[in-house]
C-alpha cells in the first residue's frame, strides 16, 4: 500500500468503497456475535448503537479497522456496532488558520516577514481521515512552506504592489495540494509585509526625492506655459498702444480699490527711450 512521505497511508479511492462482505470469516464471526449482543441486551443496547451527528459534521465509520461502504455518515442519526465499529467525526465548517509569520529573502536580496491567513474547510471526509494523518496540521504546515516558495520567486517592489495576485497564485497551489487531502483552500489573504527599519528608511528617502523631483518638474514646466502665455500677451499689447493705456488703466484701478495712499503711475518704455535719446543727443553737441 503507498505511503507519504511521513509514513501516513494512503487509501486508493476504490478501497474506500469496500463491502463489508468482503471481512474475513473471523471477522463476520465477531461482527455476527456483536449483532447477537445487541439482540440479547436490548433495549439497553440502543443506548450504545445509536449515534449522532450535529448538521455541519460527517461520520466517517470503521468496521474492524476496515472502511465501511456508503460513505461518511450524517447529519442525524446512524447505527454502529459496540466493540466493532468506530468512528471519526469530520467538521465541515471553515476553518482559519494565522500563518506563523516568515522570514522570506526576496528575489532582489531584501529580508521581510510576511503575516498571511488561510481559510479552508473539509470538502470530502472519507479523504481527510483516510489520506492524511492530521489535515489540519498539514495544510498548516503547507500554507507556510508555500507562502515562502511564492514570495522567494518574486522582488520587494512585486509584493507589495500585487498582493492580490500573489494570494490567488498561493490558493491556486495549495488548493491543487489539498485535494488529495480531501481539502479546499476558499481564501488566502496577505495580510501585512515587514520591512527592516534600515530598508523603511531608505525608502522613504526614495520617496521623498521622488517627489522632490517630480515638484520641481511640475514648477519648470509651469513656468515654460506662463512664459508662452507672457509672450503671447506682449505682443498682443504691443501690436495696438490703446491696449497697452487700457491696460495701464486697469492696473491703476485694481490699485486703488485696495484703499492704498501711494499709486504708481507707470511711463511707457516708449517714453523713457525717447528721453534717453533727447538728452544723449544734446550732450554729445555740447
Amino acid at each position: 500500500m503507498p505511503k507519504s512521505a511521513d509514513g501516513t497511508v494512503r487509501v486508493p479511492h476504490a478501497r474506500m468503497e469496500t463491502d463489508d462482505g468482503e471481512s474475513p470469516v473471523f471477522g463476520s464471526f465477531i461482527i455476527a456475535v456483536s449483532y447477537v449482543l445487541v439482540f440479547l441486551t436490548f433495549p439497553v443496547s440502543l443506548f450504545f448503537c445509536f449515534k449522532v451527528v450535529k448538521e455541519y459534521e460527517r461520520a466517517v465509520i470503521f468496521r474492524l479497522g476496515r472502511l465501511r461502504s456508503g460513505g461518511a455518515k450524517g447529519p442525524g442519526l446512524f447505527f454502529t456496532l459496540p466493540y466493532v465499529d468506530n468512528f471519526r467525526c469530520i467538521g465541515l465548517r471553515t476553518g482559519v488558520h494565522d500563518i506563523t509569520p516568515q522570514e522570506i529573502l526576496t528575489k532582489d536580496s531584501v529580508t521581510i516577514r510576511v503575516d498571511a491567513i488561510v481559510f479552508y474547510q473539509v470538502s470530502n471526509p472519507l479523504a481527510a481521515v483516510c489520506q492524511n494523518k492530521d489535515y489540519n496540521k498539514s495544510t498548516k504546515v503547507l500554507a507556510g512552506t508555500m507562502l515562502r516558495t511564492v514570495l522567494g520567486t518574486r522582488s520587494l517592489s512585486e509584493i507589495l504592489a500585487d498582493r492580490e495576485a500573489i494570494a490567488a497564485n498561493l490558493l491556486e497551489n495549495l488548493e491543487i495540494a489539498t485535494d488529495q487531502w480531501g481539502v479546499h483552500v476558499e481564501k488566502v489573504e496577505i495580510k501585512d509585509v515587514k520591512l527592516p527599519k534600515q530598508m523603511q528608511r531608505v525608502m522613504a528617502a526614495e520617496a521623498e526625492a521622488t517627489r522632490e523631483a517630480r515638484s520641481k518638474v511640475i514648477h519648470a514646466e509651469g513656468e515654460q506655459r506662463s512664459v508662452v502665455a507672457l509672450k503671447q500677451a506682449a505682443d498682443m499689447l504691443s501690436s495696438s498702444p490703446v491696449s497697452l493705456k487700457l491696460r495701464y488703466l486697469q492696473e491703476m484701478n485694481n490699485i486703488a480699490a485696495e484703499k492704498n495712499h501711494t499709486i504708481i503711475f507707470p511711463l511707457p518704455t516708449e517714453l523713457m527711450e525717447g528721453l534717453r535719446r533727447r538728452f544723449g543727443g544734446s550732450v554729445e553737441k555740447e
